[in-house]
């Protein structure tokens, strides 16, 4: 009849160098997201021309986005961060 309540934790802000991070990976996904679109967009029959270039697009808008994003906070994506990166967190 009686329930037992749980302490719950504080939720820790991520510090700024993390959000960072996050960021230039979520850029990385996209860049690769937006390359498979095209890839398959080259092999797609009829039905699926308009929803791969419905992808293609939605990536493309989502890539700008984070790229405005990271540009605003100064960040800087370089081949050697993204190929670090990608090693990382693959």
């Amino acid at each position: 009849m009686y329930e037992k309540y749980i302490r719950e934790e504080k939720i820790k802000d991520k510090s700024e160098e993390e959000k960072n991070l996050e960021l230039i990976v979520s850029i990385i996904k996209a860049k690769n997201e937006l390359e498979e679109a095209y890839k398959n967009f080259e092999f797609a029959e009829e039905g699926l021309i308009d929803y791969y270039s419905y992808q293609i697009k939605a990536n493309q808008t989502k890539l700008d986005y984070l790229m405005k994003k990271a540009h605003k906070k100064g960040i800087v994506l370089d081949m050697i961060n993204e190929i670090y990166i990608r090693k990382n967190k693959a």
